[in-house]
C-alpha cells in the first residue's frame, strides 16, 4: 500500500517536473562528478585512493628487447636495484597516495611527508619523487574548479526560471489550468553562455589530464624496462568524459530551448502582424461602404 501511494504521489508531481529541471538534474551530477575527480588521491578515505590519475608500482615481468636500445642488459642493473620492492603511488590532482607494501594507502599533499614514511628498499628508484614531479609540474586543476564554478551559476540562473503554476480560467475557481510561463531571455543567454565556457574548460582539463597521464605512464614503464608498471586511472577517464558529455548535453538543451522561444515569439508576432493586417482590412472595407451610402444619399 506504501509502494502504490508513493507511486501516485510520484505521478501527480510529474508534471510539474519542467524542461529545465531535467537540465539541473544533468548539471549537479556533472558538479559531482567533476568534484570527485579532483578529491582523488586527496585522502585515504574509502574509494578516493581509487581515484586517481596515473598509478606507478614496482612489479617485475619479461622486459622489452628493441633494436634501438643502446644498452640490451640495463633491464638487468635496473631490476638488481628494484630487489623486491612493491611500493605503488598514485596521483590524483590534490594529492599523492603510496602504497609501501601493497596494503593500506598513506595519502597526502606533501610528497616529503610521503617520502620519510618509506624506506630506500621500499623505493629504490624514487617513485614517491616521480609521482610528485607529475602532480607538480603537469597536472593543473585550475580550469576545472573554474568549470564547477561556471556549472553552479548555471544552475542557480536555471533555478530562477518559472515552473507549472495553475490558474483558474473562469474566475470562479471552477476550473484551472496549467500555465508555463516564458523566462526571461537575457538569464537563458547568460545561462548559455556560462554552460558553453564551462564544458570547454572542461573538454580542455579533461584532454590534458588524458594525454599527460598516458605519455607519463608509457615513458615512466619504458624507462624502468622490466621492472616498474604504470597505468591510467580508469575512474577518473570515466568521470572526466562522462561530465563533459553531460555539460554538452546541457549545453545543446539550452539552445535547443532559447531556439524554440524565439521560433514561438516570431510565430506570436506573424499571428499579431496578420491579424493587424486583417482589422486596417474590414475598416477599410468599411469607410468604402459608408462613403458609397453617402453618395447614393
Amino acid at each position: 500500500m506504501g509502494i502504490e501511494e508513493f507511486r501516485l504521489g510520484w505521478y501527480r508531481y510529474l508534471p510539474f517536473l519542467g524542461y529545465h529541471h531535467v537540465l539541473m538534474i544533468l548539471i549537479a551530477l556533472a558538479i559531482i562528478l567533476l568534484s570527485l575527480l579532483l578529491a582523488g588521491c586527496s585522502s585515504s578515505s574509502p574509494l578516493i585512493p581509487g581515484i586517481f590519475l596515473l598509478s606507478l608500482y614496482y612489479e617485475r615481468y619479461t622486459a622489452t628487447p628493441s633494436t634501438a636500445q643502446v644498452d640490451y642488459n640495463v633491464n638487468n642493473a635496473i631490476a638488481n636495484i628494484v630487489g623486491g620492492a612493491r611500493l605503488q603511488a598514485r596521483v590524483g590532482y590534490f594529492g599523492i597516495c603510496v602504497s609501501p607494501n601493497g596494503g593500506d594507502w598513506l595519502c597526502s599533499n606533501n610528497a616529503t611527508s610521503l617520502a620519510n614514511e618509506v624506506s630506500v628498499d621500499q623505493d629504490p628508484l624514487n617513485l614517491v619523487w616521480l609521482a610528485s614531479e607529475f602532480k607538480d609540474m603537469i597536472v593543473f586543476p585550475y580550469l576545472l574548479i573554474i568549470a564547477i564554478i561556471f556549472a553552479f551559476i548555471c544552475l542557480l540562473l536555471l533555478a530562477t526560471f518559472p515552473g507549472w503554476h495553475e490558474e483558474d480560467s473562469d474566475g470562479d475557481g471552477s476550473a484551472d489550468r496549467e500555465v508555463k510561463p516564458f523566462p526571461s531571455r537575457a538569464v537563458s543567454q547568460v545561462a548559455l553562455a556560462i554552460i558553453f565556457i564551462a564544458s570547454i574548460f572542461v573538454l580542455v582539463s579533461v584532454l590534458w589530464q588524458h594525454t599527460a597521464s598516458v605519455a607519463a605512464s608509457i615513458v615512466a614503464q619504458d624507462l624502468a624496462n622490466g621492472s616498474v608498471k604504470s597505468g591510467v586511472g580508469t575512474s577518473a577517464m570515466v568521470m572526466g568524459w562522462f561530465s563533459f558529455t553531460l555539460l554538452i548535453i546541457v549545453t545543446i538543451g539550452l539552445l535547443v530551448m532559447i531556439l524554440k522561444w524565439l521560433g514561438e515569439e516570431g510565430s506570436q508576432q506573424d499571428l499579431l502582424v496578420t491579424a493587424r493586417e486583417g482589422q486596417n482590412f474590414k475598416e477599410r472595407i468599411r469607410s468604402d461602404d459608408g462613403m458609397d451610402m453617402g453618395q447614393h444619399h
